[in-house]
């Protein structure tokens, strides 16, 4: 038998990453800034975490021209969305599982 917590992917179960994937996962896109500014990150840190969630798939990152300045965007794929529900899943039956027993020990 193989415990629950061997299902969590450990690139999005990283509390900050775990935000960054919640936050975008019901948008199409969001603008790097906008993330930092609900995120409460500095710049360079969330750059770094965006770049292990792209190494892994969970998003992808795109740079377009607005003006003369270059914004970059950021949006979950399809492998990220199904990673942070699959994630969302194992932590509730692993929760649950632990509230049964204790109120079993009640």
């Amino acid at each position: 038998m193989t415990h629950t917590r061997h299902e969590i992917d450990p690139v999005i179960h990283s509390p900050v990453r775990f935000s960054i994937v919640a936050f975008l996962i019901g948008l199409d896109e969001c603008e790097f800034s906008a993330l930092r500014d609900a995120i409460e990150l500095s710049d360079s840190s969330l750059s770094q975490h965006l770049t292990v969630l792209e190494t892994a798939g969970h998003i992808e990152i795109s740079k377009r021209k607005v003006g003369r300045r270059s914004r970059t965007y950021i949006r979950c794929t399809d492998g990220g969305q199904g990673a942070f529900r699959k994630n969302l899943q194992a932590l509730a039956t692993i929760a649950s599982s632990n509230a049964e027993s204790l109120s079993a020990q009640s």
